[in-house]
């Protein structure tokens, strides 16, 4: 598809925007507070298609979100504070000046050097933190990759990922003389907490996105607990009324099949 096409197929959206911002009645009372739990649901949406390679869903997913971005900034233009124009240019303009190594004459040897780069230039525009730009409603485990990869932009990192693991059993025993010396809640949870950041931290290292690889085992521990559930109940077995270890018995049958 040449780029005509590309412009002719986002005029399109912006023209239904328009038209359903002033015919529909559900979107004309939508306004930017009521659109964004369901802007978070849809990059949930998306987040699964990705995890499950579903490159339709995907294509799919990426219209649902276009769609709210198109339609915050109809709400913007109404506004007068912004339009779907500002939103591009502003993005457009942060992509050059925060990719210097391409349009300017700045070198670099990899990826690390361009993400160290674009740290360093956030804090040159006026930002007093690194941590800025880390949202505040991000989930933990998330919020928690993302502050050690920016942290990393300015040099606050390990050297060799052998002191990360040995931070991780560090932690480790620190929990668990919580919970032998029998510790309040508060400082078993500080030390899980602490033990939880490490082991992200170590996933970084060894090139592991916590996030994802927590989701796949979530995805796999759900696929066998209702493969327990099918089966057992074709053989005629309430789960409530088994055994440990006759469940572990499916259990054991179910990771057998996916092997």
């Amino acid at each position: 598809m040449n780029m005509e096409d590309k412009l002719k197929a986002f005029e399109r959206l912006l023209i239904i925007m328009d038209e359903l911002r002033a015919e529909c009645p559900w979107d004309r009372e939508q306004t930017l507070d009521s659109l964004r739990h369901l802007t978070i649901e849809e990059v949930y949406e998306l987040s699964d298609a990705i995890l499950e390679n579903d490159l339709e869903e995907i294509k799919k997913e990426l219209g649902d979100l276009m769609l709210h971005i198109v339609f915050y900034a109809k709400i913007g233009s109404e506004k007068k504070a912004f339009d779907i124009k500002d939103v591009l240019d502003h993005i457009s303009d942060k992509l050059v000046y925060r990719h210097p190594h391409i349009y300017s004459d700045v070198d670099v040897t990899g990826p690390d050097d361009v993400k160290n780069n674009w740290e360093k230039l956030k804090l040159k525009e006026g930002k007093k933190s690194v941590l800025e730009g880390v949202p505040q409603s991000m989930p933990p485990l998330v919020k928690a990759y993302r502050i050690q990869e920016k942290v990393k932009g300015v040099g606050f990192e390990w050297a060799y990922s052998q002191q990360v693991w040995d931070k991780v059993i560090e932690e480790l025993n620190e929990l668990k003389h919580e919970v032998d010396t029998h510790s309040k809640k508060e400082r078993m949870e500080d030390e899980f907490g602490d033990l939880l950041f490490a082991l992200v931290n170590y996933a970084r290292y060894i090139g592991v996105n916590p996030e994802d690889a927590l989701e796949r085992t979530n995805k796999k521990f759900i696929r066998r607990f209702q493969f327990i559930e099918s089966e057992s109940l074709k053989d005629g077995k309430n789960l409530s009324d088994m055994s440990l270890e006759e469940m572990d018995g499916y259990w054991k049958k179910a990771k057998t099949l996916e092997n």
